[in-house]
């Protein structure tokens, strides 16, 4: 990996990739007062596309053609949809020579996750229309195009691309813009007195360290199950644990393994105790917005359970994989935080390099093994608050801008948004 700090590119582009699930979209018109996120008429080449397979630009478009060696596909870069809503996707497309069992697929992923399919078929001319659902709105958007046939004589070719939507109204930049009580400095404590529980968990063993006025205002609140390191209890991490509850999250930790199974029986642990009427944590979770992350060995376990469904994000602090495949799981964008004399951070930069959904990377200066959590709490504060509680100015205010928040704490690097 290179060592230098990441750029913010212009418009995070958007790329979309598909998979033949069967999803259900209405072929629809365009909006007409909808604004122009992004689009491609590949005039000048592919554009933003990345390729694999067969893919040439061919008198003004593009043209997948297929093999029996590998299926080609076209994969757009990042698209930002913030700011935006009503979202459509528009191409035109024209399939030749495909025989029964072929077919093309178009389809789309949000912020790095698992594609959905627009429309999957044999035979297709013209344009097509899509709405997008509500849930991709102010995300990334990435779009992709597939070709699944034996016979160079067989392609697809695809023209006009155009993703389109509605100004949202104000600037989703601008604070507080997310679900917690807004704050003015992630490096102070957050608004609410924190209790913890010693005894929590499926086992009795772990730490619940939670707002103790949690609910208050219909607040629901996103959750952290934290991995300490190998050697290390929950207690080692409590004024950590203390910052993030203090800031509106629910934090559970127990001694981790580098398995990551205790993580998933953590978070069915919480659910169950949201549905609990005795709970403290009765009705007050939002389990939409869970995190897993770690430090060291937590990292790890982390890594082993990073394709939980449940989760929108996971933080690995000083563990990197052994054999650099641990990113394989990565469903979600991930927070990598390594230290420049620490010895796990080469493992950390492998994967990173291995690392396919969006990322961002901090090797933190005059920083070892053991201080990289405490040294970093106020970066993963930013992050859960971005991430979870959908703060979406801190996208570019503490992370994605060569002279971000944190961005002087040490090298930076990110990529795939």
């Amino acid at each position: 990996m290179s060592r230098t700090s990441g750029r913010l590119r212009a418009l995070g582009a958007m790329s979309v990739s598909l998979i033949a699930l069967g999803a259900t979209f209405a072929v629809m018109p365009p909006a007409s007062a909808a604004t122009a996120i992004y689009s491609e008429t590949f005039t000048n080449g592919l554009g933003t596309f990345t390729t694999s397979g067969s893919v040439t630009n061919s008198a003004g478009a593009a043209r997948l053609a297929a093999s029996l060696v590998s299926d080609p596909s076209m994969t757009s870069a990042p698209i930002s949809l913030t700011g935006y809503s009503s979202v459509t996707v528009s191409y035109t497309r024209a399939a030749s020579g495909l025989d029964l069992g072929e077919s093309f697929t178009v389809g789309y992923s949000v912020s790095g996750g698992a594609f959905t399919t627009l429309e999957t078929a044999r035979t297709a001319t013209g344009a097509a229309s899509f709405n997008l659902p509500a849930s991709v709105n102010g995300r990334d958007l990435r779009l992709r195009f597939t070709l699944d046939a034996s016979s160079i004589l067989e392609t697809l070719t695809v023209d006009n691309v155009l993703v389109q939507g509605n100004n949202a109204g104000p600037d989703p930049t601008d604070p507080p813009g997310g679900s917690l009580p807004p704050v003015s400095d992630v490096t102070r404590p957050g608004p609410y007195a924190v209790t913890i529980d010693q005894t929590a968990g499926p086992s009795d063993d772990g730490w619940l360290v939670y707002p103790t006025n949690a609910g208050q205002n219909g607040v629901d609140h996103p959750v952290l199950i934290w991995g300490p390191g190998a050697g290390s209890d929950p207690a080692a991490y409590e004024d950590m644990l203390r910052q993030w509850a203090s800031h509106g999250f629910v934090v559970y930790s127990e001694v981790s393994s580098s398995s990551g199974d205790y993580m998933v029986d953590a978070l069915d642990w919480l659910e169950d105790e949201n549905a609990r009427s005795g709970s403290p944590l009765y009705q007050d979770l939002d389990l939409a917005e869970v995190a897993f992350g770690g430090h060291s060995r937590g990292s790890i376990g982390t890594f082993d359970v990073a394709d939980e469904p449940r989760l929108e994000t996971t933080i690995h602090v000083a563990g990197g994989s052994f054999d650099g495949n641990g990113p394989n799981n990565l469903r979600n964008p991930a927070l990598y935080i390594g230290g420049d004399e620490d010895f796990a951070t080469p493992n950390v930069e492998r994967d990173y390099t291995n690392t396919s959904v969006p990322v961002w990377f901090n090797i933190l200066d005059n920083t070892d093994h053991i201080m990289a959590t405490r040294n970093a709490q106020h970066i993963i504060t930013a992050w859960l608050r971005w991430q979870l509680a959908d703060e979406e100015f801190r996208r570019t205010e503490n992370f994605l801008r060569s002279n971000c928040t944190f961005c002087n704490l040490g090298d930076v690097a990110y990529k795939n948004w």
